[in-house]
Formats: structure tokens, C-alpha cells, sequence
């Protein structure tokens, strides 16, 4: 049995397509490997899967744990040893894939002293105690232009091999907006932005892009989404087979027909 190994830096959207998709101890989709079962019988996935705060906080990280974060919060996926891993780097791995969803949607902390990056997940339901901690040792960071993130991104992709990243749908399920005079930039809005930059890199640099936009619109997002990053189990699939696809395109898997 022929066997790839993926490392996947990011959050849900990466895990529930390419892992599983569970819910009340249910499994919704079991992942990218009932797709090879079906279109590559002789191959697995090892899928390796780390959560992502943001690509600047990535591109940063030492794999020490700063000093001081040994506190006890509730970070939930978001584990400050995650935070500040380098695993992605070390080799290992056939394929990398990563989403643009943690720089779309992630507001980032910068430390007051040393000035490294923290992802204070959660902190709405921390107790007083640890917000009070969070303010008296770390700074806001404003968001991450489309730019930015692209700028990091490259980077990313220039210490690694083959690279995948996920776009992002834009059908937000509660922005039903027909007037935008007086309104700032909606999370729809912001999500085109990226989408749109991404396809700027990929012509730079020949990163591959899971265009799950476009997936979704052929299928209809609205029965595909649960909101506005989560994917029902047949939006899962759809992603999954696309990856497939590509990864068969770029020379990662044989192509489907040679494979059977």
C-alpha cells in the first residue's frame, strides 16, 4: 500500500475535509481517504494536522514556547505548543496544504516585551483574572491586509515543497446586505479580497489553489455550509475529491485511470 503524507496547518476546514467530520461522537465524513479508496485503491493518506493562529505568527515561531505563556488558559485547539511549533518544517511530509481562513478571520496579540505573537483563543470567556493578565502583557494586532497575508504565504510556500491553500466560500449565511453606504467591510467582503489576492500568488508562484469558492457555488453553497466556515459532509467530500485532483495533477498521486 502506496501511502502520502500530508501536513495540514490549519483549522476546521482543513481538518473536517482532509480527517473527519463528527458531530454528537457521529462521524459525518471520514476524510481524504474514502476519496483515494474510491479513485486510488492502492494509496492512503497520513494526514499530520496542526491548528494555525495566523501565517505571520507561523513564519515567527522558534518552537520555543515564549516565557511567561506557561499559564493555564483555555485555549482550546489552540494549545500555545501548536502556536509556536515549527513541525511544518521539518520535513517529512510529501505535501503541505494550509487555508487563507486563520488570516481571514484570527485577531492576534503582540507581546508588549519581546514582541512575539499569540493567538488569545477564547479570551471572551476567559476570567478576569487572565484577561487582566492579557492586557498587562500584550498589544492588539490590527488585521492582516489581503497583502500581508499573501507576502507570508509565499514565504511559507518558498521553504517548502508541494503547496496547497484553500480559499474560502464567500456565502456568509447572515449577511443578506443590499446597501452598503455607511458600512465597514463585512466578513463576505473581506473573504473576496483574499480570494481574489490568492490567485495573484498562485500566478507568482504556482501554489495550488482548492478553489472550495467555486466548488460550492456549483453545488450550492447554501446546502453546503453549515456557516460561515463550516461544511456540511457533502461539501467535505467535494473538497476532498478536489485535492485529490490537484495532488494527482501535480505529480503527488498517479492520475486516477493509472491508478485503478
Amino acid at each position: 500500500m502506496a501511502r502520502l503524507t500530508i501536513f495540514a496547518k490549519g483549522n476546521a476546514d482543513l481538518r473536517d475535509c482532509l480527517i473527519a467530520q463528527s458531530s454528537g461522537g457521529a462521524i459525518l465524513w471520514n476524510g481524504i481517504n474514502m476519496v483515494l479508496r474510491e479513485s486510488h485503491p492502492g494509496w492512503r493518506a497520513h494526514v499530520r494536522h496542526e491548528t494555525l493562529g495566523r501565517s505571520d505568527a507561523l513564519l515567527a515561531a522558534t518552537g520555543a514556547v515564549p516565557a511567561g505563556l506557561d499559564r493555564a488558559l483555555p485555549l482550546g485547539a489552540y494549545p500555545v505548543e501548536s502556536q509556536f511549533a515549527t513541525k511544518l518544517f521539518d520535513g517529512g511530509s510529501d505535501v503541505a496544504i494550509l487555508s487563507i481562513q486563520p488570516d481571514v478571520m484570527h485577531a492576534l496579540a503582540r507581546h508588549r516585551g519581546d514582541g512575539h505573537l499569540f493567538h488569545p483563543y477564547g479570551v471572551d470567556g476567559w476570567n478576569a483574572a487572565d484577561r487582566a493578565w492579557l492586557a498587562a502583557n500584550y498589544l492588539p494586532c490590527p488585521p492582516l491586509e489581503p497583502e500581508e497575508a499573501m507576502d507570508n504565504l509565499a514565504h511559507i510556500a518558498a521553504r517548502l515543497g508541494h503547496v496547497l491553500i484553500f480559499n474560502m466560500s464567500p456565502i456568509v449565511p447572515w449577511e443578506r446586505i443590499h446597501n452598503h453606504r455607511g458600512l465597514g467591510e463585512g466578513l463576505a467582503e473581506r473573504i473576496r479580497r483574499f480570494n481574489l489576492a490568492l490567485i495573484g500568488l498562485s500566478r507568482r508562484t504556482g501554489i495550488s489553489i482548492v478553489d472550495v469558492d467555486a466548488l460550492l457555488a456549483r453545488a450550492g453553497a447554501l446546502r453546503l455550509k453549515r456557516d460561515a466556515v463550516h461544511l456540511t459532509a457533502g461539501g467535505c467530500r467535494l473538497v476532498a475529491e478536489e485535492v485529490v485532483r490537484i495532488l494527482a495533477d501535480r505529480g503527488c498521486l498517479p492520475a486516477a485511470d493509472a491508478a485503478a
